[in-house]
């Protein structure tokens, strides 16, 4: 079965994302490279973001900055806290439900 879009995605240029978050756009494409942050790059070879990204890219910040973790102790907080708000959205989920 064929899909379509309806509606181009809603996505942030890397220099979008980099005003946004004030990092500059290297460091961006290095969080990127490290699987810090999902990015894509089109056809011309130009990045682009999630708008989600740069919630994300603030909390890379945060746990940088506040408990001067390396990158790679950042992406496995990363993946903790995405699980932490996964299993806490499925208790919500089943107290609703008992």
């Amino acid at each position: 079965m064929a899909e379509y879009l309806l509606a181009r995605p809603v996505r942030l240029s890397l220099d979008t994302a980099a005003a946004r978050s004030g990092l500059h756009p290297e460091l961006i494409r290095r969080f990127v490279a490290l699987s810090l942050v999902d990015g894509t790059t089109d056809a011309r070879g130009r990045m682009w973001l999630a708008p989600s990204a740069v919630a994300t890219l603030a909390r890379i910040q945060r746990l940088r900055a506040g408990l001067s973790l390396n990158y790679a102790a950042i992406g496995l907080v990363l993946d903790l806290l995405d699980r932490i708000d996964v299993l806490e959205a499925q208790v919500r989920s089943h107290r609703r439900w008992t």
